[in-house]
């Protein structure tokens, strides 16, 4: 029992005390050299950065300030009290995209008072994993007043069977259930497991959070001990490439600082630079560390606009090459999908238009799977709507269209409406004569009556003119006779 409840514990404090090492800061390997290399991680054994930068209370975490407020049910259970009190659901479900924070918030809860920490991940752990773990919590809680709080990782993974084993514990209080999951849980999560947990959203962390962690992993004692320092440039890339991952974000900086130490090395400079001053993260250090290049690209700035505006005018113009380099540049920027996906949508009625309708039901489907699958697998799928609307024959008819109609209504063009289109349902409105005179156009040929729709300034005016492109010419051909049906000439 020692084993199974002592074992995430040992690891976590394994961590902390990895984390608060002082050989970084002193010569213990005889040299100033072993010292900065230790503060980078560079051919240590010990945990990676991430793992030693994880916060050890709420107050350290990183974003998901939205669950952290004073009184929130995550203070509470950290702070040994009931989630939601004496009656409530002790266990949490968190859901929300990798490296934000689920873990932490696991291990930050395990350190409170008479907590013992047991990790299970649903990719390797079966039904009797999880009794053992239910069997030896309640033997813990009964003899010597501790409470186990189990960390299942990827609980989507579960069957069903497996998550029903869970129900007992998670019903009886026998364990603190935090699980993780990227999948919406109201869809990967058994309804009575569902029911008996309280369900927190995760969200991405945003640039400043990255930002902030970063330069706190580049200080801190347990980090990089103020060993290294980042250039703006280089800061700049690990945040865009992050993509709000905290973990990547680290782990990234862990292999550029290697990749920075290793030249300060080679130069034979590294004493001088671990006694005297930090070693200087370059940009180069960071494209070399994770073999992808910088992108200039600022998502708050002009680059957002004119790549984006490139983006659009490619596909308007045709050039399927062209918008499919600036699809490429704003995904490997960091660029948000889901903007993406807004604009492709856009352009798909905007440009494409009448001229092919299943451009803009491409663009929706889009616009909608990437936000159902997310990144990396939604460039697939922003890659094919674009490449169809970018081949597809273009016409802007209907959008010219409606410009014009706006223009008219601004301009206080279209007066009442003809009597015989009016409401003719209530009361009274048949002695105003609404409604007389209409036919019903079902009972023409061909479903087309001769009547006045417009009001009477805008008749035989023209918005749509279709064009002789792709699906339009068809249509064009068939407004002709619709025109001439409807007003009679």
């Amino acid at each position: 029992m020692d084993d199974l409840f002592g074992a995430g514990r040992d690891n976590a404090d394994a961590g902390d005390a990895d984390a608060g090492y002082d050989d970084g800061g002193t010569d213990q390997s005889g040299s100033a050299r072993s010292a900065a290399r230790s503060a980078a991680g560079a051919g240590s054994p010990r945990s990676p950065l991430a793992v030693r930068m994880r916060p050890r209370t709420l107050d350290d975490v990183v974003g998901q300030q939205h669950l952290l407020g004073q009184g929130s049910p995550l203070r509470q259970l950290a702070a040994g009290s009931d989630a939601t009190g004496p009656a409530g659901p002790s266990s949490l479900i968190l859901w929300g995209p990798p490296g934000t924070g689920k873990t932490t918030l696991a291990h930050v809860i395990a350190k409170g008072p008479g907590r013992k920490f047991v990790e299970l991940s649903a990719i390797t752990a079966g039904v009797k994993d999880v009794r053992r773990v239910m069997d030896e919590a309640l033997t813990a809680r009964d003899l010597f007043k501790t409470t186990t709080v189990l960390f299942l990782d990827e609980i989507h993974r579960f069957n069903k069977a497996q998550q029903d084993a869970l129900l007992p514990g998670v019903e009886n209080r026998w364990v603190v259930l935090v699980a993780a999951t990227t999948e919406n849980p109201s869809f990967s999560v058994v309804s009575p497991l569902l029911s008996r947990s309280l369900l927190l959203t995760l969200k991405p962390l945003t640039d400043a959070d990255v930002e902030g962690l970063l330069q706190r992993a580049a200080t801190d004692v347990r980090g990089l001990n103020g060993k290294a320092e980042l250039s703006p440039d280089a800061l700049a890339h690990l945040v865009r490439l992050s993509g709000g991952d905290a973990r990547r974000a680290l782990t990234a900086l862990e292999a550029a600082a290697g990749v920075a130490f290793g030249d300060a090395d080679d130069a034979d400079g590294i004493a001088t630079a671990a006694e005297n001053a930090p070693v200087q993260i370059e940009l180069k250090h960071t494209e070399r560390a994770l073999d992808v290049a910088s992108v200039r690209y600022d998502r708050a700035g002009d680059q957002h606009y004119d790549v984006a505006s490139a983006f659009i005018k490619s596909i308007r113009g045709s050039d399927v090459d062209a918008a499919l380099h600036y699809l490429a540049r704003m995904l490997e920027a960091g660029e948000d999908p889901r903007f993406v996906a807004r604009r492709i949508v856009i352009s798909a009625a905007e440009d494409v238009g009448m001229a092919d309708p299943t451009a803009l039901q491409t663009a929706v489907a889009a616009a909608q799977a990437v936000q159902l699958i997310g990144m990396p697998e939604g460039r697939i799928i922003l890659a094919e709507a674009v490449v169809h609307l970018a081949t597809a024959p273009k016409s802007n008819a209907a959008y010219m269209g409606i410009n014009q109609a706006i223009a008219d209504v601004r301009a206080g063009l279209g007066n009442g409406i003809p009597a015989h289109l009016r409401d003719a349902h209530y009361p009274g409105s048949k002695q105003l004569g609404h409604g007389k005179g209409y036919k019903y156009a079902h009972d023409a040929p061909h479903a087309v009556a001769t009547q006045q729709y417009p009001p009477d300034d805008l008749v035989g005016r023209n918005y749509y003119e279709p064009t002789a492109n792709g699906a339009e010419r068809d249509i064009s051909t068939r407004l002709e006779r619709l025109r001439k049906i409807i007003r009679g000439s």
